[in-house]
C-alpha cells in the first residue's frame, strides 16, 4: 500500500549569531521496501583463522563502536562465522576509498568449500587465497593469529567475547568483541594517540554502492582534536 505523509520542517535555527536561518521545507513522504537496509556504513575486511593456519577475509558492512567493543553482524553459513566460532580471534581491517577496487574484487567469492546452495544462487564462487585474489598484503598481528592488512590505514587486533544467533532470526549472527591493539598509518596521526578526522575517511557501502565521505560539517562538544 503506498503511504504519503507530508512533512512540515519550517523552523527557525537562531543559533548561529542570532540569525534565522530556514533548516528544511516541506516535504512528501512514501513507504517503501528495500530489499537491502544498507544506508551507508563502513566497510570492514575481516580476518579470520581458517583451520589450516592460512587467513580468510571477509568484506562486511555491519558494524558499530561502543567504546574499546566493535559490534559485528555476519551472515550464518559463512566462512567467517564458522572462523570465529572455532577460533574466537580477528582482525577488523577498515580502507579508505582508495581501496574500493580491492574490497569489489573480494566480494563474489567465499573461502566455504562447497559453496553452500545459497550464496550459489547470488554467484558466488569458492577461493581460498583472499590475498591473491584481492592484492593486498598481510602482516603480522602482535597479539592475534590471523594477519592485518597493510594497505588499511586502521588494522584493529580484537578478540571476541561473545557470539549470539538471535531468536528472532536464524539468518545472521551478533558477534561482540574486543580491540587489543590498533595500528594505523603514520600519516592519519595526529597527536600521537588520535586519528585526524580530516586526513581520514573509511570507505562507505551506501546500497551497494562504494562512497567516500564529504566535506567535514562540524564536530560534536566531545571532539577532543581541531
Amino acid at each position: 500500500m503506498k503511504v504519503e505523509v507530508s512533512i512540515n520542517y519550517n523552523k527557525m535555527d537562531e543559533r548561529k549569531g542570532g540569525k534565522h536561518t530556514m533548516i528544511g521545507q516541506s516535504c512528501k513522504t512514501q513507504e517503501i521496501k528495500p530489499k537491502i537496509l544498507y544506508y551507508g556504513t563502513p566497510v570492514i575486511l575481516l580476518n579470520t583463522l581458517n583451520e589450516d593456519g592460512t587467513v580468510n577475509i571477509s568484506p562486511i558492512s555491519s558494524s558499530f563502536a561502543l567504546g574499546d567493543h566493535i559490534i559485528l553482524g555476519l551472515g550464518l553459513g559463512g566462512k567467517a562465522i564458522e572462523n570465529l566460532e572455532r577460533h574466537p580471534e580477528c582482525v577488523i581491517n577498515i580502507p579508505n576509498p582508495d581501496l574500493w577496487e580491492n574490497v569489489e574484487r573480494l566480494a563474489p567469492f567465499t573461502g566455504k568449500n562447497p559453496v553452500p546452495d545459497y550464496k550459489k544462487e547470488h554467484g558466488f564462487l569458492f577461493q581460498k587465497d583472499k590475498y591473491l585474489t584481492s592484492g593486498l598484503s598481510p602482516i603480522e598481528s602482535i597479539s592475534v593469529k590471523p594477519s592485518r592488512i597493510q594497505e588499511c590505514p586502521l588494522q584493529i587486533e580484537a578478540k571476541v567475547q561473545h557470539i549470539r544467533t538471535p531468536e528472532y532470526s536464524s539468518i545472521f549472527a551478533i558477534v561482540e568483541t574486543q580491540a587489543l591493539h590498533v595500528h594505523a598509518h603514520e600519516d592519519i596521526i595526529l597527536s600521537e594517540n588520535y586519528v585526524d578526522p580530516r586526513k581520514w575517511s573509511p570507505l562507505i557501502y551506501n546500497f551497494r554502492h562504494y562512497f567516500s565521505l564529504g566535506k567535514e560539517l562540524g564536530k560534536t562538544f566531545r571532539a577532543e582534536t581541531l
